[in-house]
């Protein structure tokens, strides 16, 4: 490293929270775990899950902690240190950093579930791990001291590495049968469902995002998180977890659990990519001393380091304003959300360069190129990377109208 990247390197860190020591030990562990992560990301993809050891040097490292809560033995970091974590994993391996993305951020979520909630979960082991389906399909009826509980729902991501699921659906009112500004999480243990093994995919495939099916089980009132109460920033677990960290919102913190494993994948695919043109020939010239293969590679290192600055700067702006005790304002949130779900987009349109640039080679069974392609073309199809909503709703609100998204 040159004097002059150490300095850019060292910024970086001071501004995007981390340069702390526990940060970097977070960030040279995951770095460490690289060459292992590549080693196993053909077991991955064919036992379609991610290795139990895998999850175990997850834990080990304290990867699961980043975003916990410090009074059940987690770190409370700031989320971009999570985030830059699941960079680093992704370059190696898009499933495993999909799956720590999308269990470790419920750390998160179930601090601003009533209290009661996580000592439900984590009294006798805190590094119980919770998968989910945030789909509104499950059917509700109230019942006293909570609700009834039945469906079906799909690509839990994770899930046989859990032992609770966080659960979608919509609570129904005479006045409004489905209405989603009463959509709830509901926490249900592992006893209270079952896993149904069905995750046959092309892309992501070790990810083992399962269908999840209840049948008739009661979830008390304390185990179910209102949409609006994450809209508002304002969560019963509060009044326990008051730092700036579980201030902010918590789909804000979810959806870059996604596209983190994404963009994290596409900078992998620039590494393969530029081994790749050290020895493939374009007619009489290598590869790499070709003009149109060297402008693409800047043009894709470009628009990875300018995805980055977006998604921790976001952060920034987000927990400075909790810090501060302001409200984030809309028209910003707004903007995050679809900052956030066009990453995959821009991801898709430049792998598919790179892998076509790379030649007949690129679409071999075992192509790296290919199979990090196929990883990212999945992750579209996650609801939290279709942007086309958020960018309708973006400039609906430039325009004047009003936000139509609560989970913002």
């Amino acid at each position: 490293m040159t004097m002059q990247q150490a300095v850019t390197a060292a910024s970086a860190a001071d501004q995007y929270g981390l340069a702390s020591p526990r940060a970097q030990a977070l960030l040279e562990a995951a770095r460490a775990m690289g060459p292992t992560l590549r080693e196993r990301a053909a077991q991955c993809r064919e036992a379609r899950k991610v290795p139990e050891e895998t999850i175990a040097d997850f834990q080990k490292a304290g990867f699961f902690k980043v975003l916990q809560p410090e009074q059940w033995g987690g770190y409370a970091m700031d989320p971009q240190v999570f985030y830059a974590l699941g960079l680093e994993v992704a370059k190696h391996c898009t499933s495993s950093a999909w799956v720590l993305g999308v269990v470790a951020v419920h750390n998160w979520q179930l601090a601003v579930f009533d209290d009661q909630a996580a000592q439900d979960v984590w009294a006798d082991d805190p590094s119980v791990l919770i998968s989910s389906s945030y789909a509104p399909v499950g059917k509700v009826t109230p019942v006293e001291g909570g609700y009834r509980l039945s469906g079906r729902w799909s690509f839990s991501s994770g899930s046989e590495h859990c032992k609770w699921v966080f659960l979608g659906a919509v609570v129904p009112t005479e006045e409004a049968p489905f209405d989603m500004a009463n959509y709830r999480t509901f926490l249900l243990p592992i006893s209270d469902y079952q896993i149904v093994d069905n995750w046959d995919v092309v892309g992501l495939q070790g990810t083992g995002s399962h269908d999840i099916v209840v049948e008739d089980a009661f979830v008390p009132e304390h185990r179910t998180h209102r949409v609006m109460d994450a809209f508002l920033c304002d969560n019963p677990g509060n009044k326990v977890n008051d730092a700036p960290l579980y201030r902010i919102p918590f789909m804000q913190v979810f959806v870059r659990a996604v596209c983190t494993a994404t963009l994290g994948c596409l900078e992998g695919s620039l590494e393969d990519y530029i081994e790749v043109a050290k020895t493939r020939r374009v007619g009489p010239t290598l590869m790499k001393d070709d003009p149109v293969a060297r402008r693409l590679a800047a043009e894709v290192k470009a628009s990875i380091e300018e995805m980055k600055r977006t998604m921790y700067s976001n952060f920034d702006a987000m927990m400075a304003c909790a810090r501060a005790g302001e409200e984030i304002p809309l028209e910003d949130r707004v903007r995050y959300r679809y900052d956030s779900a066009v990453v995959a987009d821009r991801c898709l349109d430049l792998s598919g360069r790179m892998l076509k640039a790379a030649g007949s080679g690129g679409i071999r069974i075992g192509s790296d190129l290919l199979s990090r392609h196929l990883d990212i073309l999945a992750s579209q199809a996650h609801v939290a990377n279709h942007s086309l909503p958020f960018a309708a709703n973006m400039g609906g609100v430039m325009f004047g109208a009003d936000n139509t998204d609560l989970a913002i």
